[in-house]
């Protein structure tokens, strides 16, 4: 099986999938999870305590499913961490064969199920890919020589949908110059709010791979959810209210990501499913292929 990275760098289309690791240590609902889409993504990423709730890391998780033969994108959050255990982290996510990571701010502990836990935001998205770029040049952020240096294909997240959008854009661009090659993004469901990011971003594109973010939609309520909470995505009317009409709510789900998927296709190097625990609806989506 083609690598990721290698499928990307050779312009072939990519999908990808995520899984959260367990509140506790048992990975059989992941492993269960993950056969919906077995040979049929090329990577998973795995959350780093996703919504600021604790799980099981995802470094330990993604080396479970990569001997189970699926290739992980680890998540690594700035959240918990200062750079220090950081670049612990990642060093160690490279000696177990993890080759993928994600790079993100995290969200703030009082979003998750510990809001008492004190946030340490050593680094931020950027400079902590400017830690990894460091690392992989065989230093750390000290100056201190590598005894053998990582080799990872780095990955970032933007937010098409943010409002206003030059902010995101100059971010992204301070992004890449740090070393992100690849990029995923926030849930998209209005195609020309997507179109109008691709223009915005031109002068990035022979620099970087994007991946389309897409969320199977679960029922008309998270889409409700989803636009009252989650900054940047806007789910339109006609979408909520075909969920609402639907005698099946999982077939139009996918009818509907399926369709969002057609339309960005030719804009993005593949795409990223965020099913929230709800893989066989990914499974559903590429059934539609």
């Amino acid at each position: 099986m083609k690598k990721f990275r290698e499928k990307l760098q050779k312009g072939e289309f990519v999908y990808t999938t995520e899984v959260g690791p367990p509140k506790g240590v048992c990975l059989s609902g992941v492993f269960e999870e993950l056969q919906h889409v077995a040979g049929r993504v090329d990577a998973v990423n795995v959350t780093d305590q996703q919504s600021a709730v604790m799980r099981l890391g995802p470094i330990v998780t993604g080396k479970a499913i990569l001997d189970k033969g699926f290739e992980p994108i680890c998540q690594f959050t700035c959240r918990d961490r200062n750079r220090i255990a950081l670049q612990s982290d990642l060093l160690s996510a490279a000696s177990l064969g993890i080759k993928n990571v994600l790079i993100m701010t995290g969200d703030h502990p009082l979003l998750g199920d510990h809001p008492q836990a004190k946030p340490v935001y050593d680094l931020d998205s950027v400079s902590m890919l400017e830690a990894v770029k460091t690392l992989q040049e065989g230093r750390d952020l000290a100056g201190k020589a590598l005894t053998g240096s990582p080799d990872f294909y780095v990955g970032a997240v933007v937010n098409p949908g943010a409002n206003p959008l030059e902010p995101e854009i100059i971010k992204m661009e301070k992004k890449v110059s740090c070393g992100a090659v690849f990029f995923q993004t926030q849930a998209i469901f209005d195609v020309s709010v997507f179109e109008r990011f691709i223009a915005a971003i031109k002068h990035l594109r022979k620099d970087i791979k994007l991946l389309g973010g897409i969320v199977p939609l679960k029922s008309a309520g998270m889409a409700r959810y989803m636009n009252a909470n989650i900054p940047g995505v806007l789910i339109p009317d006609a979408v909520i209210e075909s969920l609402d009409k639907a005698t099946d709510v999982q077939e139009e789900s996918a009818e509907i990501a399926s369709n969002i998927l057609g339309s960005i296709r030719d804009m993005c190097d593949g795409v990223h499913f965020m099913p929230i625990r709800a893989n066989h609806l990914v499974a559903k989506i590429l059934d539609r292929l």
